[in-house]
């Protein structure tokens, strides 16, 4: 199957699944102030509510969250509905073994980096000969910029 077969047959799977998803939205005339959506139709409106959202963008009779509804039952599903889908504020991320190995590696460069750097600043601060330059911090920041720059670009050509 190439690809353009294979995306085909994806949107004739996804535009009925779609359709299905929403067949039960918000704002459907069977909710009325006698028949009141509860706890399960909160849950459900909670999870398709961002297929709601966009349909209710173009189609002003579905709406993202059912007004009638039972109060609090109805907005605890929809919140549940919500988190579930969305992950609520945890923000995990996933990342793979080797990612999580590359990351520590780089930290702990940084932190071999560092400490080198920290050492030699103190021993440049503690050397009589600097202390008795009288050069300006800023001066002092041009140059290890300018030699900074110099040492990577070397580095960055080198093969």
């Amino acid at each position: 199957m190439n690809s353009h077969n294979f995306l085909s047959f994806k949107l004739l799977i996804l535009i009925p699944i779609l359709l299905l998803l929403t067949s039960c939205a918000a704002g459907d005339a069977r909710f009325t102030p006698e028949s009141l959506a509860g706890f399960w139709y909160g849950l459900w409106h909670g999870i398709i509510s961002f297929i709601s959202l966009i349909i209710h963008i173009f189609n002003n009779n579905v709406t993202v969250y059912e007004t009638n509804n039972t109060g609090g039952w109805y907005d605890a599903g929809f919140l549940l509905g919500v988190i579930g889908i969305w992950g609520g504020g945890s923000h995990m991320t996933c990342k793979s073994a080797a990612d999580k190995k590359r990351d520590k590696e780089w930290d702990e460069i940084g932190d071999k980096v560092e400490t080198k750097v920290m050492h030699k600043l103190k021993e440049w601060a503690e050397d009589e000969e600097n202390k008795d330059s009288g050069e300006d911090w800023d001066e002092i920041g041009e140059k290890v910029e300018k030699k900074l720059k110099r040492k990577i670009r070397e580095w960055a050509e080198k093969d």
